[in-house]
């Protein structure tokens, strides 16, 4: 049987960064004949975050966040799947809120509140966590192992893939402002040079998530 892969862009650009090293890996997995479910979050119907409503604190409802929404699909189907590939570009030091939404009502579902038996959710999958930032690759490592902590216990094994240093524009010149924090020229040798190899390594582990 094929294995189930679901894949969540939760940056808002297409064929830009974090949209083309999700698609590599996406291409990864189906290379080893797995089917793939994407979503793009930030074209769904409308959604929140937890409203803590506790629902699915109650035994009938346990591991299910009963907020019907536009993030109800993408909950049934990762709970459903064999790997979850999550890719989200760093806005303001931290992923974006489209991913906070999800990630808050993903976890807090499987979240007990026993001490003996924490986590609710009998079926872990791996996870791959992949971010792109126009900051170094290194500037986030706190964070990421965060996030790796908390989808270690209550969703799979995670794995973290970071593209830095991105290229934000095409054009740096067609901006209003001059951005001299940046040197274009540097950024655009870096996303000739060596985003490619990273959309390389994408696709590699999402052909080694199914397996």
């Amino acid at each position: 049987m094929n294995k189930r892969i679901v894949a969540i862009n939760c940056g808002p650009r297409i064929n830009f960064n974090t949209d083309t090293i999700l698609n590599h890996a996406i291409e990864g997995a189906r290379s080893k004949g797995a089917e793939v479910t994407r979503f793009d979050l930030y074209r769904l119907e409308k959604y929140t975050g937890c409203i803590s409503c506790f629902g699915c604190k109650k035994e009938r409802f346990k591991g299910h966040c009963i907020c019907k929404d536009g993030l109800t699909p993408v909950l049934d189907a990762i709970r459903e799947a064999d790997g979850l590939i999550i890719a989200s570009p760093n806005y303001l030091s931290d992923l974006t809120a489209a991913f906070r939404a999800l990630y808050e009502r993903l976890i807090f579902q499987n979240l007990t509140y026993n001490m003996e038996t924490p986590c609710c959710n009998e079926r872990m999958i791996p996870v791959l966590l992949m971010m792109t930032s126009n900051a170094g690759e290194g500037m986030y490592e706190d964070l990421l192992n965060s996030y790796k902590y908390t989808f270690d216990r209550f969703i799979g094994p995670c794995e973290v893939f970071v593209s830095g240093d991105t290229l934000q524009l095409k054009d740096y010149d067609a901006t209003d402002w001059k951005w001299s924090m940046f040197d274009p020229e540097k950024k655009k040798e870096r996303h000739e040079t060596i985003f490619p190899k990273e959309c390389r390594e994408a696709f590699e582990k999402g052909a080694a998530l199914t397996e």
